[in-house]
């Protein structure tokens, strides 16, 4: 397969993505004095702006690559839900698998930056597990999104509620009945409830807490003898663990592979890894070796860095990159 079937590859797949979406919303402005009533900045606003937030990021970068996503979650029935369901859709992301509640908030993370700096962030979140009800709407829509065709699901988790140990269990095993890929960017609190997936991504600190172990990457030994217990517990597939600095690591079976970083002008991690299991999940689902995956990934992970802020893979750029360091598939 050379580069150009690859991205080729990518346009004709459907991929699910599930887990805890939120608005990201951006007040900027200018600070030119300290309030008279607290010693805090006045900020004189110029711009609001929303954003797609939490796993929809993941969705973004999905659709940014040429194929189609689909978001699946639990949002609120409120003003908030209505305006996220309009970015998805001038975004292209498929709304087809959102639920909404009466019973809960839409999660909205509220960024105040004055003169070009965060001074405040305001969260206005529910947290609390999704009933019974709202995981029964869940599956239904997840049933016909399998009926219609889907290559594979993203388990997006962000510790909001969306993702109970039963919706886990429940979706991973009407995926695996349906020859359905997973893969998942776990979070800690229900880091060890994805038994049997096919590629579990955490990043070194998370794989740290999940198993509550502690080790020096430098040392080979231990950190492999914390992907042996990880995987005893899990009996997934694949093993894709990003080590910031020290680049990637990913083991399937008896095969492993690590692949350093690339070096790079870094400017902001924030959102690299949504990126690294949007393009793990597209190339395992264009049946890649999984040394092709880490190293694809792990080249797209630190595109993004390159940039302020979450932004989105861009097909263009990652193909030239491809191109230009000659990344045999």
């Amino acid at each position: 397969m050379n580069i150009q079937s690859l991205f080729d590859q990518f346009s004709k797949k459907r991929i699910v993505v599930l887990g805890d979406v939120m608005l990201d919303t951006y007040l900027r402005g200018g600070v030119h004095r300290v309030s008279p009533e607290a010693p805090v900045p006045i900020v004189s606003l110029h711009k609001e702006e929303d954003r797609l937030g939490g796993a929809a990021n993941v969705a973004l970068n999905i659709v940014s690559l040429g194929a189609e996503a689909i978001m699946c979650s639990v949002i609120g029935s409120d003003q908030q839900g209505d305006r996220l369901v309009d970015l998805l859709d001038e975004s292209g992301i498929s709304n087809q698998g959102i639920v909404r509640s009466e019973n809960r908030k839409t999660t909205i993370k509220t960024r105040v930056i004055g003169n070009n700096q965060q001074l405040l962030r305001i969260d206005s979140e529910q947290t609390d597990d999704i009933s019974a009800l709202e995981e029964n709407v869940l599956f239904e829509k997840i049933d016909e999104l399998i009926a219609t065709g889907i290559d594979a699901l993203v388990f997006e988790d962000y510790n909001k509620g969306v993702l109970t140990a039963n919706v886990i269990e429940t979706i991973i095993s009407k995926c695996k009945a349906a020859n359905v890929l997973t893969t998942v960017d776990p979070k800690k609190d229900h880091f060890l409830d994805y038994r049997g997936v096919d590629l579990f991504k955490p990043n070194l600190k998370e794989l740290k807490e999940g198993l509550d172990v502690q080790f020096s990457i430098l040392n080979k030994d231990d950190f492999e003898k914390a992907v042996s217990q990880l995987e005893s517990i899990l009996n997934n597939r694949i093993t894709f663990i990003t080590l910031s600095e020290h680049g990637v690591f990913i083991q399937e079976a008896k095969e492993k592979v690590y692949i350093p970083a690339h070096l790079r002008n870094i400017t902001d991690v924030s959102g690299a890894g949504d990126t690294v299991i949007s393009v793990a999940t597209l190339c395992l689902a264009a049946g890649l070796e999984i040394k092709n995956i880490a190293a694809i990934a792990n080249l797209a992970g630190g595109l993004v860095c390159e940039q302020s802020g979450v932004v989105s893979i861009e097909k263009d750029q990652l193909r030239s990159e491809l191109e230009r360091l000659k990344i045999n598939l």
